[in-house]
């Protein structure tokens, strides 16, 4: 199975994180939409510039330089001070908000991330979740993000550096040539600065000159690097998202339909395969659930949704697939063409938070036995190893083969 890799990066992210920040507490300026930079102390010699405004980008001000070359480019720019708590805590909510789709995130830095989206895209395709996340991060948390499209790591990230900001690209393997080889070797990533002169040199000067050129010439000059930058040149990259289990908030997933649905039964049948995606994932992290919420979005892309708080806290498939189904039926109105359906679950807490009463446990157990034993028999041999009969007839519908 391909892989399905997106590489999340924060548009200006320090500048932008103080710019969400100081409009929440009521500052009627946007510094994103002025020439302004973050700064270190300028009575040190940390005194230098460590993000911009694309304002400020348009006076020749580049990341690195001094505050004292900013200003002789631009003298009315606007410095602001560094704030590592509150990157940390816009960081960290990106992050929330990406466990949300996948549980395989590596952190690449406080304001990038890569995710393998491998087995959570419920027969959705890579490029909508990238367009969800844009538009989430935009609407939710208040900045924006480039979002990279493909199939490995490497040129993930390449494409989240194309034109910014605010964008989403792909770059798959049939786009390198016409996307990436044009580009100056420079953009090449993990490519040294000590490296470019001696490819120019070489009169190497594009990443598809480098790709062109014999890998053993460039093995021979620069070792296992110059094999490496051969393979980066050509979209090669086999590293796996290096992550770690951490416990999300909330956790949910949806799905763009391949075509709009009217018929309530087949979006049942959709829900069904969310709800057990979902729930599987919270029996991962020994959580329960004590909300459930469902999201519809129109063919006119007007988008509902409802939610209910759960009798008691669950991770139980079957419960939270009851409440999500009986929320489906109070909004959804007969005959409306809907073109995506989601559902989450929120107020999240640790399995052995739970006080069950005397009179649900015994029903309880049973199922959560159900449950583990389905459970166990996706781990090891898949996650679609084994599935519901109620969900047979969506996969076929919607081509479930990513799970």
């Amino acid at each position: 199975m391909e892989r399905q890799i997106l590489h999340v990066d924060v548009n200006n992210a320090f500048l932008s994180w103080t710019a969400v920040d100081m409009l929440k507490h009521g500052c009627n300026l946007d510094i994103r939409e002025i020439p302004a930079v973050i700064g270190g102390d300028e009575t040190k010699r940390s005194g230098i510039v460590l993000a911009k405004s694309p304002k400020a980008k348009m006076f020749g001000i580049t990341t690195g330089e001094t505050l004292y070359q900013a200003r002789m480019k631009c003298p009315g720019i606007r410095v602001y001070p560094v704030n590592f708590k509150l990157y940390k805590e816009n960081s960290n909510k990106l992050y929330q908000l990406l466990l949300q789709y996948t549980d395989k995130i590596e952190r690449f830095s406080i304001d990038e991330c890569f995710l393998d989206m491998t087995d959570y895209l419920i027969g959705d395709t890579l490029i909508n979740k990238a367009y969800e996340i844009n538009r989430r991060v935009k609407k939710e948390l208040g900045f924006t993000v480039n979002v990279g499209v493909a199939h490995n790591k490497l040129l993930a990230k390449m494409a989240s550096d194309f034109t910014k900001p605010d964008r989403v690209h792909t770059l798959y393997e049939e786009e390198i040539s016409t996307k990436m080889w044009q580009l100056p070797v420079s953009e090449l990533f993990m490519l040294g600065r000590k490296t470019i002169p001696k490819l120019y040199n070489m009169r190497i000067k594009t990443i598809g000159d480098l790709a062109k050129t014999d890998k053993q010439i460039l093995i021979k000059k620069f070792g296992k690097h110059g094999l490496m930058m051969w393979e980066y040149a050509n979209g090669i990259d086999n590293s796996e998202v290096h992550y770690k289990f951490e416990k999300p908030k909330g956790i949910g997933n949806s799905t763009t339909l391949p075509e709009d649905v009217t018929d309530i039964s087949r979006l049942e049948e959709i829900l069904l395969a969310i709800t057990e995606q979902v729930t599987y994932r919270l029996r991962r992290y020994d959580l329960l659930a004590n909300v459930v919420n469902v999201q519809l979005r129109t063919q006119n892309f007007e988008d509902k949704s409802h939610q209910r708080k759960l009798p008691e806290a669950t991770s139980n498939t079957k419960e939270i697939y009851a409440e999500a189904k009986e929320l489906l039926h109070e909004m959804y109105k007969t005959g409306t063409p809907i073109r995506l359906i989601g559902m989450r679950v929120d107020n999240l807490i640790e399995k052995d938070e739970l006080q069950l009463s005397l009179f649900s446990k015994q029903d309880s157990e049973k199922q959560e036995k159900i449950d583990k034993v389905v459970d166990e028999l996706k781990q090891k041999y898949g996650y679609n190893s084994i599935t519901r009969a109620g969900k047979l007839h969506s996969e076929e519908k919607i081509k479930l083969k990513d799970i």
